[in-house]
């Protein structure tokens, strides 16, 4: 069980791994690699796809996934956009990081969020794609990796059981984590569901930096907040609000059960949503210079009937760069984690 933090001080301070050594190479090849970087770092191609996991609804609620390519409508920034992948209820893999808040705030309801929480892990992983893969974290002062990516139900499960968890609680850390160190890398759609009471208390990030985070990571936040108090006056309205706009900024949706069955129905709904999505992908084209990194995604529908959710935008470069707007599109730019101090 991979931690983070120190309950000495209080506040979730992570202990990141440590980064490969670099590889002593003989002359010819330091310059060589110098090169070959060189290249690399100057070289723009008009080449990065920009990926779109979407989900529609009817007035009614109910979910559509028989639409087709000329059915959806892009803008990146304003500026119209082809659109050059489109696949219907995709069945690409999943990488899940599902986050459990064990703080001392949720403890009264924490078996039955575990129980409910082994029931979806287990309807996700035998009835989906066999590549689809599900992390399990906890945190409270702390965030810790309680089980990394896995197609097994089973280990998932058992180390559910064993989760405990005392005051505080870090949950932007979590979801700056579990996107930064769990889904940046991997391959397919991510998926970030956290189960918490939408308190924050310990972490050092905070909400824009988390939401930051998944986007950059293409995930989409699943929040479930429990509700341990339902009366305005004595809950986290704010950190509610936070975890909602989070999910919106993702194309996520946020959930708000307030007994044990309706958490049941929660995950059940995450799972429907992940079986019945839009994967649109398309080329940056004719998008102008701007100097906010951060590329402004619309997701329209033709029929005024439907309605869309979507992420709303990706980080794309804005420097100087003086060349044109195709050239200096970047879906993934180079950027500076920001790291624990």
């Amino acid at each position: 069980m991979a931690k983070y933090g120190s309950k000495e001080s209080g506040a979730a301070m992570f202990r990141w791994p440590a980064r490969p050594g670099l590889l002593l190479l003989p002359a010819a090849g330091v310059v060589c690699a110098i090169g070959m970087w060189a290249q690399s770092a100057v070289i723009r191609v008009n080449v990065n796809l920009v990926r779109i996991v979407a989900t529609v609804k009817n007035r009614a609620g109910q979910l559509v996934g028989a639409l087709n390519r000329e059915d959806f409508e892009i803008l990146d920034n304003g500026v119209p956009q082809e659109i050059a992948v489109f696949e219907r209820q995709t069945d690409q893999p999943l990488s899940v990081a599902l986050l459990i808040d064990v703080s001392g705030s949720t403890a009264k309801d924490l078996k039955y969020e575990t129980d409910s929480a082994a029931r979806f892990i287990r309807v996700l992983l035998t009835q989906g794609n066999p590549k689809d893969q599900v992390a399990l974290y906890a945190f409270d002062d702390e965030v810790w990796l309680v089980h990394n990516f896995t197609h097994s139900a089973s280990l998932l499960e058992a180390e559910l059981k064993k989760v405990r968890g005392s005051a505080g609680t870090s949950l932007y850390d979590a979801i700056w984590l579990a996107a930064t160190e769990g889904l940046e890398t991997r391959e397919g759609r991510k998926v970030i569901v956290v189960v918490s009471d939408g308190g924050n208390t310990t972490s050092s990030k905070n909400s824009h930096q988390a939401l930051q985070a998944a986007q950059l990571a293409n995930a989409v936040i699943y929040p479930i907040v429990d509700l341990p108090i339902t009366n305005d006056a004595g809950r986290n309205v704010g950190g509610e609000n936070a975890l909602t706009f989070m999910a919106q900024g993702t194309g996520g949706r946020t959930f708000f059960p307030s007994s044990g069955p309706q958490l049941d129905k929660a995950f059940d709904d995450i799972i429907a949503e992940l079986r019945t999505e839009y994967l649109i992908g398309f080329y940056p084209h004719g998008v102008p210079p701007v100097k906010d990194p951060f590329h402004r995604l619309q997701v329209r529908l033709r029929s005024p009937e439907l309605q869309v959710s979507a992420r709303n935008g990706y980080y794309g470069d804005a420097d100087s760069f003086s060349g044109s707007a195709e050239d200096r599109i970047s879906v993934s730019p180079e950027k500076s984690s920001p790291r624990k101090k």
